[in-house]
């Protein structure tokens, strides 16, 4: 009772799945005669893993490994950094996760790159410590993966103001996404989580891409990998405030940005210095330049 064929629903709002979820773990304890338990079921016969990166969480990491454990996940793995707090205690508490603890901060991207490298799975879901998602908020990522896509995006279109009222960090994931040809991703991006990838993405990509994860979303687009935004989860809103990641200017936004640079060389490296934007003006030939 672990796994649901998604194909019956495929194309469905995700909704429906969720209700018919509970409508057969309802289905099947009433048949036990026992109360039900609130499980939700995952949408693919596929193994699943969930890479779960946290630093100082105690105060939310004990409710989102509650909604993990309403899923019935393959394996989930839980990169405890930096943390001063209590949060190996409450993932310990709260779950049966592998957990890695390190003294030394590593960053949320090498904690899901640490994660994925210990992964089995078909298809990992990478979550962040600090932003709340429900169990059936997690559903449109495994799905879609299941039906074919090899990244699925956090859609955070509708959460996003005005191009003018944007920041930096915003602009710039529009911007590379604009550059590699898939301007229709809009600012959606490898840096925001929840995101999930298939066992061939990750193949592909490799495991050192996902520390720095513009170069990794530079990479799949590069491999004509199959990308999309899927679920659609309010991180803006959600995401803690610390002192590093607020201001116009801190260290969390200069952090991105680099990758961002980092991810446009490589993908000048990879497809011509002109990424997508053609010259097809200019001739060139005729002033002894190259055509």
């Amino acid at each position: 009772m672990q796994h649901a064929q998604a194909k019956t629903f495929a194309g469905a709002p995700w909704g429906r799945f969720s209700e018919a979820s509970k409508g057969y773990v309802h289905g099947f304890f009433r048949a036990k005669s026992q109360h039900a338990h609130d499980w939700v079921l995952l949408p693919t016969a596929k193994s699943v893993a969930a890479i779960v990166s946290v630093r100082n969480e105690e105060s939310t990491i004990g409710p989102i490994m509650h909604q993990l454990n309403r899923l019935p996940f393959d394996e989930v793995y839980v990169i405890v950094n930096g943390s001063v707090d209590h949060s190996f205690q409450r993932v310990r508490e709260r779950s049966h996760a592998v957990v890695l603890s390190f003294p030394e901060p590593l960053g949320h991207d090498v904690g899901r790159a640490l994660g994925a490298k210990l992964a089995s799975a078909d298809i990992l879901l990478f979550l962040d410590g600090d932003i709340m998602v429900t169990a059936e908020e997690l559903l449109p990522f495994i799905g879609m993966i299941d039906q074919g896509l090899d990244v699925a995006l956090n859609d955070i279109t509708p959460y996003m103001h005005s191009f003018a009222k944007q920041d930096q960090v915003t602009h710039m994931k529009q911007f590379l996404n604009a550059s590699l040809g898939r301007s229709d991703l809009g600012a959606n991006s490898l840096t925001a989580v929840p995101h999930a990838l298939s066992r061939k993405a990750l193949d592909v990509l490799g495991i050192p891409a996902l520390m720095v994860p513009p170069k990794a979303q530079a990479l799949a687009v590069h491999h004509h990998l199959n990308i999309k935004a899927s679920g659609s989860i309010n991180v803006i809103r959600s995401n803690k405030r610390r002192t590093e990641n607020t201001g116009r200017t801190n260290q969390v936004a200069d952090l991105i940005i680099g990758d961002h640079v980092e991810a446009l060389k490589l993908a000048g490296d990879l497809s011509g210095e002109r990424l997508s934007f053609r010259d097809e003006m200019r001739k060139r030939t005729l002033a002894g330049g190259a055509g």
